[in-house]
This record gives structure tokens, sequence and C-alpha cells, in this order.
């Protein structure tokens, strides 16, 4: 799907916000156009550069693992980075794996009903769709590419 956004929309900067160790996405990505593509994960020494804004942001499987006091502060920051698009996956259900302390891997287990007012507050959101019974992503505009300088809705 991320493949698809950019060769629609001809996005020519790719953030991938919490990349991980693998970078799994740039990977996968088949798109035909010259693409700029960012890496940023702070728990990856170097992907840890803290990342500019970009025209499309994606945010694979990463919000659930979040400290809880600090979701509003990840979303905030992402809110600053996106240009335009933002991609986002988040998996509602506990993880199959427990962090060092024995937690659950997924710090922030809440139905989708808990995450888009968050969204809502942040992105004007396109598109929301169940992937399965444990995880949905959304598909949102940065809020200033559609406001005018009144902040009315373009």
């Amino acid at each position: 799907m991320v493949s698809q956004i950019i060769e629609r929309m001809e996005v020519s900067h790719l953030l991938d916000y919490g990349c991980g160790a693998q970078t799994n996405l740039a990977k996968h990505l088949k798109v035909t156009r010259k693409l700029m593509y960012q890496a940023y994960d702070p728990g990856v020494p170097r992907f840890s550069k803290l990342p500019v804004p970009a025209q499309m942001v994606a945010c694979i499987d990463v919000l659930e693992h979040i400290e809880p006091d600090l979701i509003d502060n990840v979303l905030d920051d992402l809110k600053r980075l996106t240009e335009g698009i933002l991609f986002a996956t988040i998996t509602v259900v506990p993880a199959f794996k427990t962090l060092a302390d024995g937690r659950n891997a997924h710090l922030i287990v809440q139905p989708m009903s808990w995450w888009l007012p968050k969204f809502w507050d942040r992105w004007e959101i396109q598109t929301v769709q169940v992937t399965c019974d444990a995880s949905f992503l959304v598909i949102a505009f940065a809020k200033s590419q559609l406001e005018g300088p009144d902040g009315k809705l373009l």
C-alpha cells in the first residue's frame, strides 16, 4: 500500500518513522519514481539522527510499542514531521513477545476507538481500515495542507 500511495501521490520523500534495525519497508518498496528514503529509529544507533519533515511519513507497527506517558509526544512529533501524508498501522492486541522487564512488548493495548481521536486531533483522516482482528491502518493528510490562512478547511 505504501508503494501505491507513493506512486499515486507522486511522493518524492518518505520518512520511515520507527524503521527498526532491518528497514523492512525500504526492502519491500516497489516504486518507479525517484524517492528519497529517510530511516529513523531512536533505538537503532545508525538511524537515530533526528529526522527532517517529509512529504510522506510511514509509521508501521510502532505506536503500540511507545511508553503510554509518551504517546502524545510521539504523535506530536509525527505531526511535525508530516508535510503531506501519514500512513500508520497499529496493533490493538498484546504481542507474543515480552520485554526484558517482563512487560508485554505492546505497551499500549487499546481499541481503535481510543486511537482515532488522537489522530483526528492532529491530521485529516482519509482512510481507516481494519486489516485483521488485531490491527488497523490510518491514511491521513497533514492539516496544514487542508487549512487556509484563516484556519478553516479549504
